[in-house]
């Protein structure tokens, strides 16, 4: 099975990037190939809404390494989005990518499942309430099968995440696909 995850966060060893971790190692012990995208590492810019995607038949305007992402986007069969909660939401990174899928839209519906992990330092999940919701509206729209969440809270650190069983959750949720 082909999966790609999809990263929101800018720490490189921050406490969402353990769950994405622990999720690729289970998956790949699984016999999954994964392909990691790592957005607030990469050059995205912003949807502007001028519809030349839908309009012209040039994809988008933006030539950027959304480029890099989407053939990836296209074949998985599993999309994976990861971030932490900042202000009761993903991180705008991982908003930002998300924003450019309108440029495949119509390719990309239906067919896929799609995970979500969140971290966040927090110690309820009422602080992601708000990325819940939006996830899965997303999915809905997509027409994608909305596969599980692992919502990591009191993750304050790397450290502190480690010490939880988040972690294992996302390894088992990866070794399961």
């Amino acid at each position: 099975m082909k999966i790609t995850v999809i990263t929101g966060s800018a720490h490189k060893h921050g406490t969402s990037a353990l769950l994405v971790d622990s999720f690729i190692r289970g998956a790949e012990e699984a016999g999954h190939k994964v392909y990691r995208f790592d957005a607030a590492q990469k050059e995205v810019h912003p949807c502007i809404g001028c519809d030349t995607c839908q309009t012209k038949g040039k994809g988008c305007v933006w030539k950027d390494d959304m480029r890099e992402l989407n053939p990836h986007l296209l074949e998985s069969e599993v999309i994976v989005f990861a971030s932490p909660i900042y202000y009761f939401n993903l991180s705008a990174q991982l908003k930002t990518v998300i924003d450019r899928f309108y440029a495949n839209n119509a390719a990309l519906q239906g067919g896929k499942k799609a995970i979500l992990l969140l971290t966040m330092a927090d110690n309820t999940e009422e602080s992601a309430k708000v990325a819940l919701s939006w996830f899965d509206h997303m999915v809905n729209f997509m027409h994608w099968e909305n596969a599980d969440t692992v919502v990591g809270i009191n993750c304050w650190t790397r450290d502190d995440c480690k010490k939880t069983e988040f972690p294992i959750q996302a390894y088992n949720l990866g070794k399961s696909l």
